[in-house]
């Protein structure tokens, strides 16, 4: 361990000591939290970062939607608007949040797509204009208690389970790890695509010595590379890759695997890139020899297809990478978890 983060020590004990109170406010009841009539779904995680919330939730999306109507609230992280928002043709990433509208885009009029701060204030506006819904998806909100979830789903990665880390500011974690007992349903994200069954178990005693819940495992799949810049250009396996993702290493690790990576433009997550950025990468790829394409993430997607970069965007090879969340092991007993949640839901 390093000096700096033994120093930081002292820092994560006071950040605990506010998150355990908060908690037991909550716990006791002192914090209020209501419960809503209709099914609540939460997606989420203890640490910062990305643990693959998104993809679950699209895939929660594509499980329910066939039976009920769904209503996705997230806080819309990066947007420039405040308040309750429901998603309309005239928004982009910068009204809604860059994930809400990869699941507008990608879903239509299939979802509600809505976002605000306070879920607890959002969700009877949502309900009160939207009375045919059945199912809300709470993204990235299992540290906000002041809603009850029917189902609670944590998230936690593959390669920096919560088990292993730290609070803040020393580690990643948002609250302690004693927080997953909150938990219903335990998914283990960003998976390889062989887990040995001594991994499994060894996994599944780190978490149940904090939770005993119902543990899942996925991976990430990456479907063929879809054009949205200049539509005629073929798409090539040398690649100049960009990102703006937390915990990018997967990414690059899979575009180094199937194709030929040349240079990779990664920023921090929700990064919005610019104009000037798009000089620097077009830059990069008039030097290639030709049959070169530039490769980036469904996410980074619709913050580039922004208006003021549209001109630019349309005359490059830009393709990007469609992503779905996989079981690996017992996915199709998720599936029916969450359907029969779904199914037996009766109020309080």
């Amino acid at each position: 361990m390093s000096v700096l983060r033994f120093l930081l020590f002292p820092f994560a004990a006071l950040y605990d000591l506010i998150t355990a109170v908060r908690n037991r406010l909550y716990d006791r009841g002192y914090k209020p939290a209501v419960k809503f009539d209709v099914p609540v779904i939460s997606v989420g995680n203890l640490a910062v970062g990305g643990t693959g919330k998104t993809p679950l939730a699209e895939h929660l999306i594509r499980l329910l939607s066939p039976e009920f109507k769904i209503a996705t609230l997230s806080r819309g992280y990066g947007r420039k608007t405040k308040g309750f928002r429901v998603a309309n043709e005239s928004d982009s990433a910068a009204t809604i949040g860059d994930e809400p509208f990869q699941i507008y885009k990608k879903f239509g009029n299939q979802v509600h797509v809505t976002v605000g701060e306070e879920r607890a204030y959002a969700i009877p506006m949502l309900l009160q204009d939207h009375e045919d819904i059945t199912a809300i998806i709470l993204d990235d909100a299992y540290q906000h208690r002041s809603v009850i979830p029917g189902l609670s789903i944590l998230l936690t990665e593959y390669q920096n389970p919560f088990y292993n880390d730290f609070l803040l500011p020393v580690g990643r974690l948002r609250e302690a790890k004693s927080g997953a007992v909150r938990a219903d349903v335990i998914v283990v994200t960003k998976c390889p695509d062989h887990l040995t069954d001594d991994e499994v178990m060894e996994i599944e005693g780190h978490i149940h010595a904090y939770a005993v819940k119902p543990v899942f495992f996925s991976k990430i799949r990456y479907a063929d590379p879809v054009a949205f810049g200049h539509t005629q250009a073929e798409f090539s396996k040398n690649v100049i890759l960009v990102s703006a993702i937390a915990n990018s290493h997967i990414l690059e690790e899979y575009v180094r695997k199937s194709f030929s990576l040349i240079r990779h433009f990664s920023f921090r997550d929700h990064y919005v890139i610019t104009e000037s950025d798009l000089n620097d990468i077009e830059t990069v790829l008039k030097k290639q020899a030709g049959g070169t394409c530039i490769l980036t993430t469904e996410k980074d997607m619709v913050k580039l297809k922004r208006n003021e970069l549209r001109e630019q965007v349309n005359r490059l090879p830009i393709f990007y990478l469609p992503i779905e969340t996989e079981f690996i092991r017992n996915g199709k007993d998720f599936d029916t978890l969450v359907l029969s949640f779904m199914r037996s839901f009766k109020p309080d």
